[in-house]
């Protein structure tokens, strides 16, 4: 496991991170998740050996990053897809990587493959788009067969189906028992990929828990009902306790709203009491809506809502 005890860091009179304690366990992709400026890179760069602590511990399989042999092949990272040299050609950017760390340069070409730059392997890294270069820092994080990914925001610049490649392929290196842990800010993609939330606001932990708990824990369901006998639902409703409001749909058909239960008891529900629904769809709050509510307070830079005076500008 990754393991996370009591971490702090203070860059003079700012603390970066404070008191953060959490586990990233093996066989599931984990999401770490925070507004920005809320501690995720230098909790990484803390896993990494690339910052001191102040105080606390992050170890990797129980030792520091720095007391790993062979580094590399135990751990996979990409924090800076930008980090090469920009006259050096990608194929030769990964061989004095592997050269470096006593790894195949036959692995080179594998990885290369593995991600769709061996069209390019001997284009300079220079000239390399933003998605090529995150593909080319995922080769580099792969390079060492590793244990352990750690990545930082993995899918930017990507298009649809380099998101969707990325996915895949995290999640089937998890299901070959490896500890993953991903940032990003694409929580929609988050939504799709990650089994596990770890979530951070100001260097704090604000919540540890599979994905699916903590967007039930912090957001509400609504059902929308649409039905022939309105007044007798409202009835049956009210007499069951259940508040509601009544409204039109995006087709301008009336409807009920029901916040705070399930489509199974409102079927059930109206099945029993003998009313015919015309549509019971149920809406689950979405990770987006779960984490503005979970981390509102510990947003660093928050804009404000501009009027048309302010969008228009001065005339």
């Amino acid at each position: 496991m990754i393991n996370v005890v009591d971490l702090s860091k203070e860059y003079g009179q700012v603390r970066a991170i404070d008191g953060l304690s959490f586990d990233v366990q093996p066989g599931i992709v984990t999401g770490f998740l925070g507004p920005n400026g809320a501690g995720k890179s230098t909790t990484m760069r803390c896993m990494l050996g690339l910052d001191t602590p102040t105080s606390g511990s992050a170890t990797i399989d129980g030792q520091p990053y720095r007391q790993l042999k062979n580094p590399l092949t135990k751990v996979g990272a990409l924090l800076d897809a930008k980090a090469t040299h920009p006259n050096r050609a990608a194929k030769d950017h990964l061989k004095w990587i592997a050269q470096a760390n006593g790894i195949s340069t036959k692995r080179v070409d594998e990885v290369l493959e593995l991600v769709g730059l061996s069209a390019v392997a001997k284009k300079k890294t220079g000239g390399f788009s933003l998605g090529m270069g995150q593909r080319l820092g995922l080769a580099t994080a792969l390079l060492g067969n590793p244990e352990y990914l750690i990545l930082d925001e993995p899918v930017n610049g990507l298009d649809p189906e380099g998101i969707h490649w990325v996915r895949t392929l995290l999640q089937n290196l998890a299901a070959q028992g490896r500890t993953v842990l991903i940032s990003s800010h694409l929580l929609s993609e988050m939504a799709q990929t990650a089994e596990h939330l770890i979530v951070i606001g100001r260097g704090k932990l604000v919540a540890d828990m599979p994905m699916a708990e903590f967007i039930r824990s912090h957001s509400a369901t609504t059902v929308r009902v649409r039905t022939l006998e309105p007044a007798e639902l409202a009835v049956t409703l009210k007499r069951a306790g259940i508040t509601f409001s009544q409204e039109l749909d995006d087709l301008n058909r009336p409807s009920f709203v029901i916040p705070d239960v399930s489509s199974d008891e409102v079927g059930k529900l109206a099945f029993e009491n003998h009313i015919a629904l015309l549509e019971l769809a149920e809406h689950r709050a979405s990770l987006e809506e779960a984490f503005l509510q979970t981390t509102g307070d510990a947003v660093q830079y928050q804009a404000t809502t501009m009027n048309n005076t302010q969008l228009e500008g001065d005339k």
